[in-house]
């Protein structure tokens, strides 16, 4: 069977972002192969990146697998898993170091952006998560792997690093191809219409949050940056600002930007913010209220067991043919 692999941080809080850009897209796409399993996990290796108080991580772990499950995931294709649980994941990103170029690492964007923000301290698996992630891909063999445009490079060195050593010992790996949404895939701050909507950010009107109450919703729509040209239009260059709450819109409702646009040819901006405020609320209740009943039930945990155990016998003989190609550890003699 063909798979589709992603994976998500439990640091910070899911936003909307994530959310049009991610999750939905990826209950789209179950729905679009299914034929296909989906391969979906909590990151948390990725998290010891940077420092956090294990409480909080442990309980962040928790959160978002039920807030995953909450925005409409459907089980009959899919295998939710915690990352850590599987040890192959571990094994394969070492391996994969073993074959990633120091100049490849000191390329990717990412690690600069976060380098430059913390000035000291850096841990050294900041530098080499790449080959981490990397090895969440390769483990499944993904025939696709859902990203948006940050995490294309991250992908691309995936690519580099499977086509190396398939080209040293054969087909070792499926070089897996990007799910990129057309629209959607990028959702920016509402204070800052150039920056990408970041859980990090530390102006929390930049931002919404799945788990946010209602009047919060309504009030980030109503104080997001635009312009002050009052006409209803999408216009990525002009209108950055009003464009990116086109696109929160578009995601959610499906419309195009000319049938929102006729829709608001004899209105203005308040209309247009009052409008999407309910969209987006009556987007989240739903997942709000199905993430309550989940969060600590006994259904939670067996999903995850559920996607621990077909995870971990995958990962195990992909992690056990990678060593025998590789000459690690013993040759077995073969039984009978």
């Amino acid at each position: 069977m063909k798979t589709i692999v992603s994976g998500i941080q439990p640091t910070g809080s899911l936003n909307i972002g994530t959310y049009l850009g991610s999750i939905k897209n990826f209950v789209k796409l179950q729905q679009k192969y299914s034929d296909h399993h989906f391969y979906l996990f909590i990151a948390d290796l990725h998290a010891m990146t940077t420092p956090i108080d294990a409480k909080k991580l442990r309980k962040k772990i928790k959160e978002l697998a039920a807030l995953y499950l909450a925005c409409g995931l459907e089980r009959d294709n899919l295998s939710l898993f915690i990352q850590s649980e599987i040890p192959a994941h571990s094994q394969m990103g070492y391996l994969l170091q073993c074959f990633t170029y120091m100049g490849e690492l000191e390329r990717m964007t990412q690690y600069k952006d976060k380098a430059q923000k913390q000035s000291e301290g850096i841990r050294s698996s900041l530098f080499t998560y790449p080959a981490l992630m990397a090895g969440d891909i390769l483990l499944y063999d993904a025939e696709y792997v859902p990203v948006g445009d940050d995490q294309k490079q991250h992908l691309e060195l995936t690519r580099n690093i499977a086509e190396r050593i398939n080209q040293r010992y054969g087909e070792v790996f499926k070089v897996p191809k990007p799910l990129i949404p057309k629209i959607g895939a990028r959702i920016m701050s509402l204070t800052d219409p150039m920056r990408k909507m970041s859980k990090s950010d530390e102006n929390v009107k930049s931002r919404i949050n799945l788990l946010d109450e209602e009047n919060i919703i309504r009030k980030r729509i109503k104080s997001a940056v635009t312009d002050s040209d009052q006409t209803v239009r999408y216009d990525k260059q002009n209108k950055p600002g009003l464009s990116n709450l086109f696109d929160i819109r578009i995601a959610i409702t499906d419309e195009s930007v000319k049938e929102i646009e006729d829709a608001y040819a004899d209105k203005g901006y308040k209309d247009f913010k009052e409008d999407l405020g309910e969209i987006v609320v009556n987007e989240l209740l739903p997942i709000q209220k199905r993430y309550r009943e989940l969060l600590d039930s006994g259904e939670l945990d067996q999903i995850l067991d559920e996607g621990k155990q077909r995870a971990e016998k995958i990962a195990a003989e992909k992690i056990d043919s990678l060593n025998r190609i590789l000459g690690l550890g013993r040759k077995r003699k073969q039984k009978g």
